[in-house]
């Protein structure tokens, strides 16, 4: 490969790629073509990650939402339009997360020239909307414009910088103390390790919660931490807007939008 790299001008510390420490199956794919890895072995090849796909719903393909997040994605992006793009897609993700919850279900519905097959919301479980905070809450409050008066709970999780695995450290919970009867929406942006995810869902099983009466709901993901995740919670629903490619050495998303907390409240500087 070093060949390869020399004769395209790859080696050059000007073209050096970024060093991958997890390429994703579907990133393959996108790169090679999907029947390319079952033509090639190579023996260094990056890990694929098993993920249950009837368990995650992906919105990539909105265009709404491409386009969003390639403003939100771009470094040249200020705070202030981070933000207002970054809420714009919060009620997106918001909206399409409530149309997903096991009380909508199919319904034909009489219109004034018709039959429509369409959906009904039953509205037959109490919902609550916990975040992980403090980037969790925009999309905690994107959920409470659209449902006023939903119950609310609070979880803060913070990854270890320090530490070489990034691991998940908890801090604070605050939660409605009936949540053991309700359905609840997890919600953070960003789905890198996986840490703060399970570290939050076991908090929520310790006081009751089902793992199939939790949809974790979030913007951006890598297949490494969808298994880790799954490993433990195979049963959780997960809501995301995209499966980025990979994790880099510093465990951060790639591509990515950076620190989205600190990109959304200006506190990058």
């Amino acid at each position: 490969s070093s060949g390869i790299n020399a004769e395209y001008g790859f080696g050059s510390p000007d073209n050096a790629l970024p060093p991958i420490t997890s390429l994703s199956q579907i990133s393959h794919q996108k790169i090679m073509g999907h029947n390319a890895l079952s033509l090639l072995s190579l023996d260094n090849a990056p890990k694929s990650w098993q993920v249950d796909t009837t368990k995650v719903t992906v919105l990539d393909q909105i265009q709404s939402v491409k386009l969003l997040s390639s403003k939100l994605r771009d470094a040249r992006t200020g705070y202030k339009d981070f933000m207002l793009y970054g809420d714009r897609l919060m009620n997106i993700l918001a909206e399409e997360a409530l149309a997903r919850v096991p009380a909508v279900v199919h319904k034909e519905i009489s219109t004034p020239t018709g039959v429509f097959k369409g959906l009904e919301d039953l509205s037959n479980k109490q919902l609550c909307v916990v975040s992980i905070i403090r980037s969790g809450d925009i999309l905690l409050e994107a959920v409470r414009k659209l449902v006023p008066g939903i119950r609310v709970g609070k979880i803060l999780v913070q990854r270890d910088e320090e530490s070489e695995d990034k691991h998940a450290v908890l801090y604070y919970q605050k939660l409605p103390k009936d949540i053991s009867d309700c359905y609840v929406l997890l919600v953070d942006p960003m789905l890198a390790t996986g840490g703060s995810l399970i570290c939050a869902t076991d908090v929520l099983v310790g006081k009751g919660v089902l793992p199939e009466n939790i949809m974790f709901v979030n913007l951006f993901s890598v297949e490494e931490g969808l298994q880790n995740v799954q490993e433990k919670f195979p049963e959780m629903e997960i809501v995301t807007l995209s499966i980025d490619d990979y994790l880099n050495k510093d465990r951060y998303i790639v591509p990515g939008v950076g620190d989205f907390g600190d990109r959304y409240y200006g506190t990058n500087h």
